[in-house]
């Protein structure tokens, strides 16, 4: 029998995913924006495009359930990093996106912590869970 914590995790880990999916959407429709963040940190722009694959792929990872124990900690760490572009203590807009994405990565270190749950792409977990 299904239990709610079940379709809970299921739902958990696929709104993450779409939080990744749509960075590298934005990424793909519109590269200029994140290009020109980077180089307003003195990075070079051309970083968008391994950010974009990362997004991608850690994205469908999570939907499908694939390896989600290690790339939930993987993408912990990525909002840890990203945040930092968003450190503008005098920018409040900017300010709730640097809390947010701490918030994201507390979701991400559960799902690291606990892994996919019961419902993964094939029926069955792929890979380290």
């Amino acid at each position: 029998m299904t239990s709610t914590a079940d379709i809970a995790v299921l739902v958990g880990r696929c709104l993450i995913a779409c939080l990744f999916l749509a960075g590298a959407a934005q990424k793909v429709l519109d590269p200029g924006s994140s290009m020109a963040l980077l180089t307003d940190r003195g990075l070079p722009d051309l970083l968008v495009w391994p950010a974009l694959g990362f997004n991608a792929l850690a994205g469908l990872a999570l939907v499908a359930g694939w390896a989600v124990r290690p790339v939930a900690a993987l993408l912990a760490l990525y909002c840890g990093v990203t945040s930092l572009f968003h450190f503008l203590p005098g920018d409040p807009w900017q300010m709730s996106i640097f809390v947010k994405n701490w918030a994201i990565a507390g979701g991400c270190l559960v799902l690291a912590a606990h892994g996919p749950g019961r419902y993964v792409l094939g029926g069955h977990k792929h890979g380290v869970t």
